[in-house]
C-alpha cells in the first residue's frame, strides 16, 4: 500500500470519528454554558477546555486525512443536550460520552488493524492512550459529585475541580 493511500473503510472510520469529536465538543460547550448559567463556574471552565481539546483532536484527524490526500468532511453537528437536572447529570453525560468515544476509537483502529493501515494505526493509538486519560478524569468526576451531599461540598468540588482532576493526571506522568 503506498504510503498515501486508505481504504474506504478506514477512510469511513476516521471521517466518522472526525464527526464525533466536533460533536463531544459542541456538547462540552453545551455543558459548560448549563453550569456556567447554575453558577457553577469551576465546572464551566473546566467543559470549556474540554471542548477545546475535542477541537484539537478533530484537527488531530483531520490533517491525518488531508496529509494522506483525504478530503475530511463535516457532518452536520446534532443538538447537544443543554438541560439538566443537576449537576451529577452533567457529569455521568460527559462520563457517557467518553466512553463512546473510545468504543468509536477502537472501531477506528480495528478498520485499521484489518486494512494493515500502519499510518492510521499509530495515529489511532495516541487516541487509545488519551481515552484512558479521558475516562480516568470523567470516573473521578463522577465519583467526586456523588460525594459531594451538600451545597456546601459542591461548592467546595467547583472551586477546585480543575485541581483535584489534575492530580491524578499528574501522578500517571
Amino acid at each position: 500500500m503506498p504510503s498515501k493511500s486508505m481504504t474506504p473503510a478506514v477512510e469511513q472510520e476516521l471521517q466518522r470519528q472526525l464527526n464525533y469529536e466536533l460533536g463531544a465538543a459542541h456538547a462540552y460547550l453545551a455543558m459548560a454554558l448549563w453550569c456556567e448559567h447554575q453558577n457553577y463556574p469551576g465546572f464551566a471552565s473546566f467543559f470549556y477546555k474540554q471542548e477545546q481539546e475535542e477541537r484539537e483532536h478533530a484537527r488531530r484527524v483531520m490533517q491525518h486525512l488531508l496529509d494522506r490526500d483525504v478530503q475530511p468532511g463535516l457532518a452536520e453537528v446534532k443538538t447537544p443536550r443543554t438541560c439538566y437536572g443537576n449537576l451529577l447529570e452533567v457529569a455521568t453525560q460527559a462520563q457517557a460520552m467518553e466512553r463512546a468515544n473510545t468504543a468509536g476509537i477502537h472501531q477506528a483502529y480495528e478498520a485499521a488493524l484489518a486494512e494493515k493501515d500502519y499510518a492510521a494505526q499509530v495515529m489511532l493509538q495516541w487516541f487509545i492512550k488519551e481515552q484512558v486519560e479521558e475516562e480516568a478524569w470523567t470516573d473521578a468526576m463522577v465519583d467526586f459529585v456523588q460525594k459531594a451531599t451538600c451545597a456546601g461540598s459542591l461548592m467546595d468540588l467547583d472551586r477546585h475541580l480543575e485541581k483535584y482532576l489534575e492530580s491524578g493526571e499528574e501522578e500517571k506522568e
